[in-house]
């Protein structure tokens, strides 16, 4: 009878060792293991070279397919993806690296209200809907919520 208790005892505890072992993370497998969301609501120039040195520095920290970058701009902060943005061939190197840009739908609509056009995009800029809910949306995806 003992046996049978001891027989039982070791498949439990096998079971839990298995089921309390953390689940592997790969890059392949659900994608990259470290995510980042920076955000930019600033037109200060320093501050868009900032999210821009933040961008770079993530990207340079981690092997390729281990991370991923998206900027997410809204308010005055969306000027840094206007295609006549001082930093714009950062912004288009930057997106050849990997890192998303995502321009606040509202804050175009705003705008084009405001300057009697829709003011033109950097080709590497995609738009969302709103800015402060691709935010919500990506932290909840897990994301690291960066705002320098």
């Amino acid at each position: 009878m003992f046996k049978h208790f001891r027989s039982i005892f070791l498949v439990t505890s096998s079971l839990l060792l298995v089921s309390a072992a953390p689940p592997a993370l790969s890059a392949g497998q659900d994608g990259p293991e470290y995510k980042y969301v920076l955000h930019i609501s600033d037109m200060d120039p320093s501050k868009q070279e900032l999210i821009l040195n933040n961008a770079r520095n993530v990207l340079d920290a981690y092997p390729p397919g281990e991370v991923e970058v998206e900027v997410v701009a809204y308010g005055p902060g969306l000027r840094l993806m206007f295609a006549d943005n001082a930093n714009a061939k950062r912004l288009d190197s930057l997106a050849q690296s990997g890192v998303k840009f995502s321009a606040c739908g509202n804050t175009i609509k705003g705008m084009t209200k405001l300057m009697g056009e829709a003011p033109k995009l950097n080709p590497s800029a995609g738009v969302v809907p709103g800015g402060i809910i691709r935010i919500g949306e990506l932290v909840h995806q897990g994301y690291i919520y960066v705002k320098p």
